[in-house]
């Protein structure tokens, strides 16, 4: 009796945990929906950019040097003093300059003394010459001393007048008006004015005035106008959006490491002084917009289905042609597209050109506006997969512009609250179709 109630038990808990398995298995079963993470197409406005690093300058920055050397005797102005034109800012030990000067006055005075002689004895030997008491040898004679006299004198008068100067040159004074932005001197230093003019201070005419000195790769170069509007940032304000203009696209080319940039100055209006030189701005100049368009994001274009990849060697070539095409309207975050959104574009700060999501080259190439990722837009075709009775089915679309995030899309195939895939998710990750649902797959027993 003890065996066959074992077994009744045995056989009605077995039938329990079966019954139990099948009810969880056909309530929990993981619908294909649930295997894809969707996003839903928009429709919107987007905006193309090209972006790269530069530096805040004033659009005038004197650097005040000498034209002698000596010691500082005294300064007069320091970091930030407003200046005005022909003010004194230093000045320069002139104890060596008084000496010569007072050399050259004595040499003046004996030249002199010696000029009036030679006019005497010129006027004696031609007297002489007339009463023929001399001869004519003689009174030219007389005559080239009193002309040597008189360039002598002439020349002293030149070598005064240059001590003179000089001794003047050791007063410092300002160009222009404005604000003193650095210094590099102080009293006691000595200067050495040899074959190049030391710089003693820098002033800048005007800050409520600057420029933004950057560069831009050749490849995005043909897009930048005068005249377009320009948006930066600066570390220092890091939530506030600066506004500029394209003053200047210069021509002359710079080769770095076989990277061509040209030169691109940025106009900026600095009227309540926030600006200081020497920032490093973040900018993003729109090239291109489109309105009202058909968006997707990236990743839906750069998504492949897994079978996909084993569909033979003539079908993988195809793929390869056409994701050639659909990766330019949808760079990957790892390297980014080298024109993007304005939405995007701070991720330049870590060194990227024009990415923000971060690239591969470092933020000295990156001030230099260094192309980086492939080409978006221009109409080349695309591929983005939709769910369809569970399974996913290749669209295709013609790519657009993109901001880095979004691209977009002209399809008819496609239309606004669709759902792509943009990746697949393992058993028990979380599901993401637009909604944020964190329902997870069956536990395995």
């Amino acid at each position: 009796m003890k065996l066959l109630r074992k077994i009744i038990v045995f056989i009605v808990v077995a039938a329990a945990a079966a019954g139990a398995y099948y009810y969880y298995q056909k309530t929990h079963q993981l619908k294909p929906e649930d295997m894809y993470r969707l996003d839903v197409v928009t429709r919107g406005d987007i905006e193309q950019s090209v972006s790269a690093n530069g530096t805040l300058n004033p659009v005038s920055l004197i650097s005040v040097g000498t034209q002698v050397s000596g010691i500082v005797r005294k300064l007069y102005v320091d970091f930030n003093d407003q200046v005005k034109k022909d003010q004194v800012l230093l000045e320069l030990d002139s104890a060596l300059f008084n000496a010569q000067i007072t050399q050259s006055q004595s040499s003046v005075r004996n030249n002199q003394a010696s000029l009036e002689l030679a006019v005497a004895n010129e006027k004696r030997m031609r007297e002489l010459y007339e009463q023929d008491y001399v001869s004519k040898q003689e009174l030219d004679t007389a005559v080239q001393v009193l002309k040597s006299a008189k360039a002598q004198l002439e020349s002293a008068r030149g070598l005064l007048a240059r001590d003179q100067t000089n001794l003047n040159f050791t007063i410092i004074r300002s160009p222009v008006s404005g604000v003193v932005v650095n210094r590099v001197v102080d009293v006691g230093q000595t200067v050495a004015a040899s074959f190049q003019t030391p710089t003693l201070i820098q002033i800048a005419q005007d800050l409520s005035k600057m420029q933004i000195d950057t560069s831009f790769a050749e490849a995005d170069i043909g897009k930048i106008k005068e005249g377009q509007q320009v948006s930066f940032n600066v570390d220092a304000f890091p939530s506030r959006n600066f506004e500029g203009v394209v003053k200047q696209v210069r021509l002359n080319s710079t080769n770095t490491s076989n990277v061509v940039t040209y030169n691109v100055v940025v106009s900026v209006n600095n009227e309540d002084l926030t600006l200081l030189p020497g920032m490093t701005a973040y900018v993003n100049i729109a090239v291109e917009q489109a309105k009202h368009a058909l968006l997707v994001p990236n990743a839906a274009l750069r998504y492949k289905p897994k079978q996909a990849v084993d569909t033979g060697k003539e079908e993988q070539s195809k793929d390869n042609a056409g994701d050639s095409k659909a990766k330019a309207g949808a760079a990957d975050e790892k390297h980014g597209p080298r024109s993007e959104g304005r939405g995007n574009w701070n991720g330049a700060r870590r060194g990227d050109h024009a990415s923000g999501n971060g690239g591969e080259h470092t933020g000295a190439e990156a001030g230099k506006g260094q192309r980086r990722g492939p080409r978006a837009g221009g109409g080349n075709m695309g591929k983005v997969y939709v769910l369809r009775d569970g399974k996913p089915v290749l669209v295709s679309v013609r790519v657009g512009i993109t901001d880095g995030r979004s691209t977009a899309i002209h399809s008819r195939d496609l239309a606004e609250g669709d759902k792509v895939i943009v990746s697949e998710l393992l058993p028990g990750s979380p599901v993401d179709a637009g909604g944020n649902n964190n329902r997870r797959g069956p536990r395995m027993f």
